[in-house]
């Protein structure tokens, strides 16, 4: 039994696999669509979601499975004292495999260690987002070709993002990624991040400013300031509003430079860049779907 809390869990042939999986999935859907018959997903949601709930949700009912779970923490027995460790024992008798999300760092990590079933690290904190990261990584692939020789501007929030965070630990894995990271000062990504990629030799630049560094970008991942990440508000109004990504800038970039977004998006992408075609968010929670299916397949041992 395996369960999935960072992307590292896989190797890149693993991961290459589930690709391909996924690929194959979105080719010929038919094929998949009995494959989990008689099994159930539970989404143990501690923290409120749409993309990620409702796209687990939609992997296990396209292969023919079923769903059961809360969709946060205060419809769930955590409401009344109860610990992660006895839901996850619970949760093992009722489904077949789990996918949990929670505020706190390390709890799905936890949940594992008890569980009876797979379990699926849906996002903890600012942690890590696994599945995130593989939905972006076959977005990627599937578009670019290829999953490595490129430069990668992310943009945004740096600091508490975990699915920059979860991504960046994925790509340092593939040959000759270049990393840019645009944000204002109080969103930096973490020194830890920095001194990982110095102690591999990867390289990278930070920058404050979008429009200077747009015409060396193969790939911009934007990301929206989280609220909910900050303890104080004016912080929070005075740093929202930093990057907008419109046409103007977009007029700078590669013409086959492609924008990524995890969403939700709130206003850091003007809605006029949708309709430019490397505007690819959109397409990205599509693919979320397939890998998430890929994924599912796999941890239950069905992917043949």
């Amino acid at each position: 039994m395996r369960h999935l809390m960072s992307p590292l869990d896989f190797t890149t042939e693993e991961l290459d696999r589930l690709f391909d999986l996924a690929n194959d999935i979105e080719k010929n859907p038919a094929d998949y669509a009995h494959a989990c018959e008689g099994n159930i997903l539970a989404t143990a949601f501690y923290e409120p979601s749409t993309r990620t709930r409702l796209s687990f949700e939609s992997a296990m009912i396209r292969l023919g499975g079923r769903v059961i779970g809360f969709a946060d923490a205060a419809s769930s027995s955590a409401s009344k004292g109860e610990s992660v460790s006895d839901t996850i024992r619970i949760i093992s008798c009722y489904a077949d495999i789990c996918a949990m999300r929670h505020p706190k760092e390390g709890a799905p990590m936890v949940a594992s260690e008890k569980s009876a079933i797979p379990v699926i690290n849906a996002g903890d904190g600012g942690h890590q987002h696994p599945t995130q990261t593989l939905t972006d990584l076959l977005t990627i692939r599937s578009l670019k070709g290829r999953l490595g020789d490129f430069t990668i501007g992310l943009c945004g929030d740096l600091k508490f993002g975990r699915t920059v965070h979860s991504l960046i630990n994925a790509l340092v894995r593939y040959e000759n990624i270049r990393f840019v990271f645009i944000s204002p000062e109080e969103l930096r990504v973490p020194d830890y991040i920095t001194d990982m990629l110095k102690s591999r030799g990867i390289s990278y630049q930070e920058v404050i400013r979008l429009e200077q560094i747009m015409p060396d970008l193969d790939l911009l991942y934007m990301t929206r300031v989280q609220k909910e990440r900050f303890f104080n508000e004016e912080d929070y109004v005075r740093l929202k509003d930093f990057y907008i990504l419109n046409a103007g800038k977009m007029a700078l970039a590669k013409k086959d430079m492609l924008v990524l977004h995890p969403l939700p998006r709130v206003n850091e992408i003007s809605v006029e860049v949708d309709d430019d075609p490397r505007a690819v968010y959109f397409k990205q929670a599509q693919y979320g779907v397939y890998v998430r299916m890929a994924l599912i397949l796999t941890l239950l041992g069905k992917e043949r």
